[in-house]
């Protein structure tokens, strides 16, 4: 084995998201093809081990203490996978131990208060650490049970690819979806438990498992997995190699835990400084998270918490300067309510009735100078939904747009579901989305809102709301930042009827009563530039962490790759 590389560069693969684990699974690849401890000369070869075995096997068959069957060689591939040391031997699960023979008790009457029962959840998959040890006492069964002893290998067969398998401190009883394990010729039962949970393994159980819902390994297959046999000398070096290893690995990762932890905490901590900002002190906290942001983030869902403080400080006037030239926002709804009545007195829009839903709390907003805070139904000209009848799908026609349209932030049009264009023409009567207007997904996926950047028509379902605003008087874009924002999220959430088994809903006349805090027009600019120039510096720092991430991960398969060849 060729690992001095892989030492030396382990800070630098560290950081890829299953780093730790594909070592652990490398440890493990490393120990069944006897690369991980040097051959002994001196160690009694596993040919000589497997003679014993079929001797041991006659005698125990001769006591009735094991069938005539399991004394015949198991059936094995030809092909093996890989060439083993020469001291080692290839046989099958089957040729080496006793696998499924233990006895059954029918009830908690046939054992003891203080026995121990183990069920599979008990287990921590991949990690086989037990997550809890329940007794008889507590864990009452009616089904039959398999008995295990000390020193068993337990092997969860049901789900296999979760990696359930360890070995028993303690005697106790099973589900049946566990097997126990007892090898022949003081096997070692740590070292088959190492075999079974290699990726030598693994990739056999993921060929041979059956069944949809709950597959499973058939024991017909379970005895005739491949098994890697070397001295038993050898296999105690092994096992305790295994161990020494393992527990690095876990150092590691407690070490990554805590890493990120603290990371974790600063990053909460200068957002959190952001949020209730000091006006004094704003800019230079602004200055600090930006500058320390790549050795703060190393998750995609650290981004997002900035996204979400930007898009914060920017609909709470903390993003950028008040100008006191700026014509204020009491003037907008003002002419706002003008526009409003004109077109109401010629017919082209209609004052809704508005059914309020009762304020719990205050809102608590501080507006900056220059601001209003008012109410949507105050400034949008137009809140509908689209149709509550589901049309006529075609294969070519009209886009039929949806909440699983919005992609990304953004109206997709891509995928979209057509109807034909004398339906459209009739739905496009009451509702006819445009561009520069704002969709807002209202039923299901809530509160998402996408700008309509594209001139070409469609229709839209009931689960899509629009809001339509004067572009006079207010920025499109300002607004879809605006019913994104974490402000209109929490009245949202104070609006929205339904939840749990029911489908959760922005009722149209509730949309009317959601709080917005309004600037001046020039603002809404300079506030729209600002939060792009952020959220290019996030997708700066996504596109920085995917890139890592893979390079990263190339070099720690290059590396993994390297230390298998021969020093």
């Amino acid at each position: 084995m060729n690992a001095e590389r892989l030492l030396a560069h382990y800070e630098q693969i560290a950081g890829a998201p299953d780093a730790i684990a594909r070592l652990r699974r490398f440890i493990l690849d490393l120990a069944v093809r006897g690369k991980l401890v040097p051959q002994d000369a001196g160690d009694e070869p596993a040919a000589e081990l497997l003679k014993r075995i079929a001797q041991e096997k006659t005698i125990l068959a001769k006591a009735g203490k094991l069938k005539r069957t399991d004394i015949e060689p198991v059936t094995r591939d030809a092909d093996t996978p890989f060439e083993l040391p020469a001291s080692w031997a290839w046989a099958c699960l089957g040729d080496v131990a006793q696998y499924g023979s233990s006895a059954k008790v029918d009830s908690n009457k046939d054992i003891s208060d203080d026995t121990w029962v183990l069920d599979l959840e008990d287990i921590e998959k991949d990690t086989s650490r037990l997550i809890d040890r329940v007794r008889s006492s507590a864990r009452s069964f009616q089904s039959t049970k398999t008995v295990f002893k000390r020193g068993d290998v337990l092997f969860g067969k049901l789900r296999p690819y979760l990696n359930k398998t360890f070995v028993a401190d303690q005697d106790g009883v099973c589900t049946p979806e566990i097997i126990p394990i007892r090898g022949y010729c003081r096997l070692s039962a740590e070292y088959v438990s190492v075999v079974l949970k290699s990726p030598l393994t693994m990739v056999r159980v993921d060929r041979l498992m059956y069944g949809m819902k709950m597959p499973r390994l058939g024991t017909g297959d379970a005895v005739t997995l491949g098994f890697p046999l070397p001295p038993l000398a050898e296999q105690q070096r092994i096992v305790a190699k295994v161990d020494e290893l393992m527990a690095l690995c876990d150092q590691l990762e407690s070490a990554r835990v805590e890493r990120e932890a603290t990371r974790d905490r600063l990053t909460v901590s200068s957002l959190a400084r952001l949020n209730t900002p000091d006006s004094e002190t704003l800019q230079d906290d602004m200055s600090f998270l930006l500058n320390t942001l790549p050795a703060l983030t190393t998750r995609p869902d650290q981004i997002k918490q900035l996204r979400q403080t930007t898009l914060n400080l920017a609909v709470r006037g903390k993003l950028v300067p008040q100008d006191p030239e700026d014509e204020p926002a009491s003037e907008l709804l003002r002419k706002i309510a003008v526009k409003k009545a004109r077109l109401v007195k010629a017919g082209e829009i209609k004052l809704r009735s508005i059914s309020s839903r009762d304020r719990q709390e205050p809102i608590v907003f501080e507006c900056p100078n220059g601001w209003s805070l008012t109410e949507l139904g105050e400034i949008a000209l137009k809140i509908t939904d689209g149709t509550h009848k589901t049309p006529t799908y075609v294969e070519r026609g009209i886009p039929f747009v949806s909440v699983k349209d919005f992609s990304a932030g953004s109206l997709d049009l891509s995928n979209t579901r057509f109807i034909p264009e004398h339906e459209h023409k009739l739905l496009f009567q009451r509702c006819d989305p445009r561009r520069g207007d704002i969709l807002l997904g209202r039923i299901g996926t809530l509160g998402k809102a996408v700008l309509v950047d594209t001139d070409v028509e469609f229709s839209l379902f009931v689960s899509v709301g629009l809001i339509r605003f004067d572009h006079n008087f207010t920025s499109p874009d300002f607004f879809r930042l605006l019913l994104n924002s974490p402000f209109v999220a929490a009245e949202f959430d104070r609006i929205k009827i339904g939840g749990g088994m029911h489908t959760n809903k922005l009722n149209l006349g509730d949309l009317h009563t959601v709080a917005l805090p309004l600037p001046p027009l020039a603002e809404q600019h300079r506030i729209v530039a600002k939060v792009d120039e952020l959220m290019t510096v996030c997708d700066q720092l996504e596109a920085s962490l995917t890139d890592a991430a893979a390079t990263q991960s190339r070099l720690l398969d290059s590396l993994l790759a390297e230390a298998l060849e021969p020093a």
